[in-house]
């Protein structure tokens, strides 16, 4: 009888083998759900149900209208405007340009969700000029992949929607939670690009004008953060709502404002933006499918236990352990699939050690997040250095000095969850376990 240590080990050999062979993540998961399916009871029909099951989650329907968010503002190029803001605000200072790259990023967080749009629109608005004033190819490569992490810890995140819609946690408290640990990567690279980066071009500071038209030529795409929380936060809208309600002021609103010629291209770029929802829906059904496979192989019990057996229910040391686990994984693995696929084991840990779901869940955001700047996979640094025309490994190392920045932000978030969980816990109190007051106003929180 084959047992199910061997079935586990077959399937991940099988995913990891067929990857590193160059099939696309989703076919690799797939061929090794299907193949360990004939050595066990369960019928290949079972398994399609399973695909199709893990798309079917309406909170999922967030993410192409996040997705279009991001492509209509990088397209129809609205997103200047922010930039222009940055500058005026940030580019007098030591590295202007480096320091303009991680403002523009922190600002087009709250638009887009997506790393691989900021990665886009940095590397074409702002890797030019970088190379003119002779910054180093590869330093521009490492800190716009760097920047663009804060995508997926600023809400609105497509990864916390993913996590959300798998965990069963409030996708909306996640959105507030990951707001300080993307503050503070934010003010790591500054700092970083402040003392460790090249000098650039020094810039005289703008003027108090300067900077107030800066602000007013940017209002009207910084609306689009306003609507998409301000909506969730006053219950007027879920996330998916709110991405619709984002997308319609786009289209009706910002752009007739702004590029009024651009109105023609919508049809382009609403197909593109289908095509490019494809790819992490595909990647959703194959991963949902291998997590179920393999907690019927019972190994998310397998590992929690471990982790248990090692840690107790201490649950900063069990925090530390999945953060060492996830760095692992984010290094081979897409952030997406690899929340589906381990999603039993954080919730198994994070129920038997009582950790605040919100907690546990902006931690393993902010680690995948630092996936996508560590090799061989990180994404973002791979396309950050296509974009910039710098060999990855150059890249790679220029990135090297940075992880002290997502390192040091992981173990703020570990150790001080008081803070992570302020904004939840003022302004979604139920997000995260708060109850009301039955003797009378407010919330009673744990």
């Amino acid at each position: 009888m084959t047992t199910n240590g061997f079935l586990i080990f077959l399937m991940a050999f099988l995913f990891l083998f067929l990857g590193y062979l160059g099939v696309p993540v989703a076919f690799a998961l797939i061929a090794g759900v299907l193949v360990v399916t004939a050595f066990t009871p369960i019928s290949l029909p079972s398994i399609m149900t399973q695909l199709f099951n893990g798309m079917d989650v309406e909170a999922l329907l967030a993410v192409p209208f996040f997705l279009l968010v991001g492509e209509l503002m990088t397209a129809a190029n609205v997103t200047s405007r922010m930039i222009k803001l940055s500058q005026a605000l940030i580019g007098h200072v030591r590295g202007g340009l480096a320091q303009v790259v991680t403002v523009f990023s922190m600002f087009f967080a709250g638009i887009s969700g997506s790393s691989a749009a900021d990665v886009a629109v940095l590397s074409r608005s702002l890797g030019p000029d970088m190379k003119r004033e002779g910054y180093d190819m590869a330093f521009t490569a490492a800190l716009i992949a760097s920047a663009s992490t804060m995508a997926n810890l600023i809400p609105p995140s497509i990864m916390a929607v993913v996590y959300g819609a798998t965990g069963n946690v409030s996708i909306g408290g996640l959105f507030l939670g990951g707001v300080v640990p993307g503050v503070l990567v934010g003010i790591g690279l500054m700092i970083y690009s402040h003392f460790f980066g090249p000098i650039g071009v020094m810039r005289a500071r703008s003027s108090l004008r300067e900077v107030t038209d800066a602000a007013k030529g940017a209002v009207v795409p910084l609306v689009i953060p306003i609507i998409i929380m301000g909506g969730i936060l006053s219950g007027f809208f879920t996330p998916t709502e709110a991405g619709v309600v984002a997308v319609a002021y786009i289209v009706f609103v910002a752009i007739p404002l702004l590029n009024r010629g651009y109105l023609k291209q919508l049809p382009h770029d609403m197909a593109t933006t289908g095509l490019l929802y494809s790819i992490p829906l595909i990647t959703i059904a194959a991963a949902s499918a291998f997590g179920w496979m393999l907690a019927y192989l019972r190994g998310p019990a397998v590992v929690s236990g471990w982790i248990s057996s090692a840690a107790g229910n201490d649950p900063y040391m069990i925090m530390l352990l999945l953060v060492g686990l996830f760095i692992i994984v984010g290094d081979f693995i897409d952030a997406i699939p690899a929340i589906i696929i381990f999603m039993p084991i954080i919730t198994d840990l994070t129920k038997n050690a009582d950790i605040n779901p919100v907690h546990m869940g902006v931690v393993i955001i902010v680690t995948l997040a630092f996936g996508l700047i560590t090799p061989p996979y990180g994404i973002a640094l791979l396309m950050a250095s296509k974009f910039i025309g710098v060999r990855f490994g150059r890249a790679m190392f220029a990135s090297f000095p940075i992880y002290v920045v997502f390192l040091a932000a992981i173990v703020f978030c570990i150790y001080f969850p008081s803070v992570v969980l302020w904004l939840p816990k003022h302004f979604l109190p139920e997000s995260v376990g708060c109850f009301k007051n039955p003797s009378g106003a407010g919330y009673i929180c744990p």
